[in-house]
């Protein structure tokens, strides 16, 4: 798989809630837990499991930061 996106992180499916057009896919990635909106159709094609290993792929315009205060 090339992508041009640079922000590509493996990690493991932990959760997947299907909707009747869209899911939630959480992916782990470290002790970090990414959540993505994709539709229930994508999860079908890609044959999404728990337990697989996957990739989030971030390709954003814009990224904010937060600190602690």
């Amino acid at each position: 798989m090339k992508l041009s996106a640079r922000n590509q992180l493996r990690g493991t499916i932990t959760r997947i809630e299907l909707g009747p057009i869209s899911a939630e896919v959480e992916i782990a990635v470290g002790q970090q837990v990414l959540v993505a909106q994709i539709t229930s159709h994508a999860v079908e094609n890609l044959g999404l499991k728990v337990g697989q290993p996957a990739y989030a792929v971030i390709k954003a315009s814009n990224i904010m930061i937060g600190v602690e205060d």
